[in-house]
C-alpha cells in the first residue's frame, strides 16, 4: 500500500516513515508545506521532500497528516482533490476544524486521532466503562508530556474526559472539564492537571475517586513509534473503507468488546 506522509519532516513525521522502512516498506510521499527549508531534499533513500500540493492519487493510496492544525484546511482539501482518505492525527482542533473534518468525510473516508496507541484507545473504552459504574466518583485526569509540546490539555486528556461524560451518558461540553486552580471543585466536574517537562513521550493517569476508595486507570508511552504504528494500521484499514467519519475504536473494533463486558456487568 502506498501511504503518504503529511509532515514528513516532523519527529512524528519521521517516526512513521521510520515504522515503515522497519515494516519492509517505503514512504511512498513525504510531504512538507512550501515554506519548509528541507523541500526537495531527500527524505530517505530515493525519496524526496515535497510539497502537499505535488501530491496526486497515482503517488498515494492513502495519506497520514501528522501536521500543525493551521495546514488542517489545505491538507484536506488535498485529500478531496485526490480523492484519498486521509488519518489525521493533528491535535489542539478548533469547532471549524472540527466541523470541517465532518463535511471532508461526505467525500472521503476521514479518520481523526489525537492518539492512535492501541493502549490508548483500550484506556478510553476503559474510563468510559468505569465513569458508568462508579457514576458519583469524581473524575481527574492526569496529562504529562515534553516541554515542546504546544496544547494543553492534550488532545488525549480531553478525549478521555469525552470517554467518561459518555459513560455517564452525556455529551461533554467546555465548562464540564476544567484546567485545575484555585477554588473549591464543583460537582460533576472533570479536572485536568496538566504537566510539560523534558522529554516525557506521553503519559495519561484517570483518577476516580469517591469515599473510601478510588480508582486508578493510567497509560504510559516511553517510545513514540507506538503512535507510528497505530497510524499505519489506521491507515490500511481506512483505505478500504467508504466515505464517511471513522475513529481508532473502529479500526480496532473496541466498541464490541465493550459492549459485551457492559452485557456481562
Amino acid at each position: 500500500m502506498k501511504i503518504g506522509v503529511i509532515g514528513a519532516s516532523g519527529r512524528m513525521g519521521q517516526a512513521v516513515i521510520a515504522e515503515l522502512s522497519a515494516q519492509g516498506e517505503t514512504c511512498a510521499a513525504a510531504l512538507v508545506s512550501a515554506q519548509s527549508s528541507v523541500l526537495g531534499q531527500p527524505a530517505q533513500a530515493g525519496l524526496l521532500y515535497s510539497t502537499v500540493a505535488e501530491v496526486t492519487s497515482e503517488c498515494v493510496d492513502v495519506l497520514i497528516d501528522f501536521s500543525l492544525p493551521e495546514a488542517l484546511m489545505t491538507n484536506l482539501a488535498v485529500a478531496k482533490r485526490i480523492q484519498r482518505p486521509i488519518v489525521v492525527c493533528t491535535t489542539g482542533l478548533s469547532a471549524a476544524q472540527e466541523q470541517l473534518l465532518q463535511t471532508t468525510a461526505q467525500q472521503v473516508p476521514v479518520l481523526h486521532a489525537a492518539n492512535t496507541s492501541i493502549g490508548v484507545c483500550l484506556l478510553q473504552q476503559l474510563v468510559q466503562l468505569a465513569s458508568g459504574v462508579m457514576a458519583d466518583a469524581d473524575i481527574e485526569i492526569l496529562d504529562i508530556h515534553h516541554s515542546a509540546k504546544r496544547d494543553g490539555p492534550s488532545g488525549t486528556a480531553r478525549l478521555l474526559a469525552e470517554a467518561a461524560a459518555q459513560g455517564r451518558g452525556y455529551q461533554l461540553q467546555e465548562t464540564d472539564a476544567v484546567v485545575r486552580g484555585d477554588g473549591l471543585r464543583q460537582p460533576g466536574s472533570i479536572g485536568y492537571a496538566v504537566m510539560r517537562a523534558a522529554d516525557v513521550v506521553g503519559e495519561h493517569n484517570v483518577m476516580l475517586a469517591q469515599a473510601g476508595e478510588r480508582v486508578e486507570l493510567a497509560h504510559r508511552v516511553t517510545d513514540r513509534a507506538i503512535f507510528a504504528r497505530g497510524a499505519i494500521r489506521a491507515a490500511r484499514w481506512l483505505a478500504k473503507q467508504p466515505a464517511g467519519r471513522y475513529q481508532m475504536r473502529d479500526v480496532l473494533e473496541l466498541s464490541k468488546l465493550f459492549h459485551k463486558l457492559s452485557d456481562e456487568i
